[in-house]
């Protein structure tokens, strides 16, 4: 479902998306200092699980935390769309 969503906006300036092979068990969608994390919880499928509004608002507070997380995870990642590659 997120794959079919980013689709639409894929050719606009910015948007970029990385399978993990590591265990996640979260969306992440950042944008500068806000972060919408999308904890997976068992026995429900994505779009029934919480969304969590994150603002970096101090050093080593719960955004920076999730931010090296997903740095991380993004770091080791490969480009959802063949032949694009980020940093």
């Amino acid at each position: 479902m997120t794959l079919a969503e980013l689709e639409k906006i894929r050719g606009q300036e910015g948007v970029e998306a990385k399978y993990s092979d590591g265990n996640a068990y979260l969306s992440v969608f950042r944008f500068d200092d806000d972060m919408i994390v999308t904890p997976l919880l068992t026995h429900h499928i994505g779009h029934d699980a919480p969304a969590l509004h994150l603002r970096r608002h101090q050093s080593d507070g719960m955004f920076d935390r999730f931010a090296a997380h997903v740095e991380e995870l993004w770091n080791r990642g490969t480009p959802v769309w063949e032949g694009e590659r980020h940093g």
